[in-house]
């Protein structure tokens, strides 16, 4: 682009002084900072142009210059020894890049306004100046290159042409040193955006690191927690009842959820014990304030009144007028043992909604003999006021057991994908070989869900009550014993 200028009116016998016009100006200017070579050390292929204009035009001084805002910075300078920079105004390098065409002048005492100059004026005593603007391919003029002299004389066109190329070698000088400079730049932006980036990737991989850190300390304090109330929830130990062995297990389908079964077995008055087995709608910890409740106010109405059905009651009304337990129900079996005189016990057991228990005993042949345990009528505990509810009364004598079990066993997934059922489980006891004793139930049973290939989708709960064959102690009593086949466990399903 041309420079544009304006003249301003001359003093008498005075040259016309031409001033930038403002806008040009700021581009220009903005040019020379875009090519960042203001105040840059001394560089070869500048000091060597400035030498060659010397030595083409047979002068002392060449000088290649910038021009600032209020400077002229002399990037090379050849027979101009420890000057860096003069003021801009009044200059001949500022004259030059407001020009058209190569500035010349032949004597600058006659040039009106290079006579004042502190070149021209000063010790140096400069006669012949000429100069070729350095002009970007955006037409800006950036400065000079420049040839001084000090006589007078006079240059050919051919002269001027050739001041004009050793500006143009100054530009592609200037425009390698802009192109390395970018280079050098966007090399440096991409090492720094690369690690800015493995920074992020660090800490984002930390972050991932700690957010799994945190979610296994949670799930652990989680699955802690769950374990703890799950054991407040159960009785730390079955107790011995003489004359019986008893077993039980307890498995949740989860380490991180409270489950919703219980059962416990407890002394009433004189020689009678009482037994449950239940199950709880849902998990976790709205489940674990119904099993609370339901255990306790099992416990507390069975000191009252043992009667099952009288039992049931008590909880179903509980269950319905308690505001903690919610609209939750559950299921259960509630029993009373009282011994016999024959070393069994009679067995009275109400249902409340809950599956079978199982009595079992083997036959003459070697097998095992199962009869479920299902008294009809028994509603849902908890879901319905004045639900009804339904008992039965048994002998259990010596070698027979009672198996009692949430749901959990008989939803358990068999190998071809079907619920194990009641008549899987009925399957499974009659086809036993072994005693029918409580703890030989309990720890079949567990093998049976261990071959299963997911084992169980729900939370498990065993009980089994045996009458064991007497056998004659020191002191002709009958031995007590008590088992108990695992402590609550849950079988790693997540």
């Amino acid at each position: 682009m041309m420079q544009q200028a304006s003249a301003t009116d001359p003093a008498p016998g005075r040259r016309p002084e031409l001033v930038p016009d403002p806008d040009v100006e700021a581009a220009r200017i903005a040019a020379v900072r875009r090519y960042d070579i203001l105040d840059t050390p001394p560089d070869g292929a500048f000091d060597r142009v400035a030498a060659m204009a010397a030595r083409l035009f047979d002068v002392p001084v060449a000088t290649v210059t910038i021009v600032d805002t209020d400077r002229i910075w002399f990037k090379a300078a050849h027979g101009l020894e420890g000057v860096a920079e003069i003021g801009r105004d009044p200059g001949l390098c500022g004259s030059a890049i407001l020009r058209d065409d190569t500035m010349l002048i032949p004597d600058t005492l006659q040039d009106p306004v290079a006579v004042d100059n502190p070149l021209v004026a000063g010790e140096m005593g400069v006669r012949f100046y000429a100069a070729a603007p350095i002009i970007t391919p955006d037409g800006h003029r950036l400065g000079t290159v420049n040839v001084l002299d000090t006589r007078p004389r006079s240059i050919t066109e051919e002269d001027t042409a050739t001041l004009a190329d050793l500006a143009a070698i100054v530009l592609d000088e200037m425009e390698l040193r802009l192109s390395a400079l970018r280079a050098l730049r966007e090399e440096q932006a991409r090492r720094e955006a690369e690690r800015r980036h493995a920074e992020a990737e660090r800490a984002r991989a930390e972050a991932e690191r700690a957010a799994r850190e945190k979610a296994e300390q949670d799930k652990a304090a989680i699955a802690a927690f769950a374990s703890t109330l799950q054991r407040t929830l159960l009785p730390p130990a079955l107790p011995v009842v003489p004359g019986l062995e008893l077993a039980c297990h307890y498995r949740t389908a989860s380490a991180h959820d409270v489950g919703g079964d219980f059962y416990d077995v407890f002394p009433l008055d004189g020689d009678r014990w009482a037994f449950f087995l239940g199950d709880v709608c849902g998990k976790g910890p709205e489940a674990a304030t119904v099993t609370a409740l339901a255990r306790h106010t099992l416990r507390a109405a069975a000191q009252i009144n043992a009667d099952p059905v009288t039992v049931l009651s008590a909880l179903n009304a509980m269950l319905l007028t308690d505001v903690t337990a919610g609209r939750r129900f559950c299921t259960v079996l509630f029993g009373v043992l009282e011994p016999r005189e024959d070393g069994g016990f009679a067995v009275t057991i109400a249902t409340g909604g809950h599956p079978p228990a199982y009595h079992v005993r083997p036959d003459d042949s070697g097998a095992v003999w199962v009869r479920a345990v299902r008294p009809k009528g028994g509603m849902l505990v908890g879901a319905f006021p004045q639900a009804p509810f339904a008992q039965t009364t048994f002998s259990l004598t010596a070698g027979e057991s009672l198996f009692l079990y949430t749901d959990g066993l008989i939803e358990a997934r068999t190998t071809e994908g079907a619920m194990l059922g009641d008549d899987g489980l009925t399957g499974f006891l009659h086809q036993r070989t072994g005693p029918v004793t409580a703890t030989s139930l309990v720890e079949d049973s567990i093998t049976l869900l261990a071959s299963l290939p997911h084992g169980a989708g729900d939370d498990v709960a065993l009980l089994t009550l045996s009458v064991p064959y007497p056998h004659t102690t020191p002191d002709g009593s009958v031995a007590a014993t008590a088992h108990t086949a695992a402590a609550p466990e849950h079988f790693g399903q997540e």
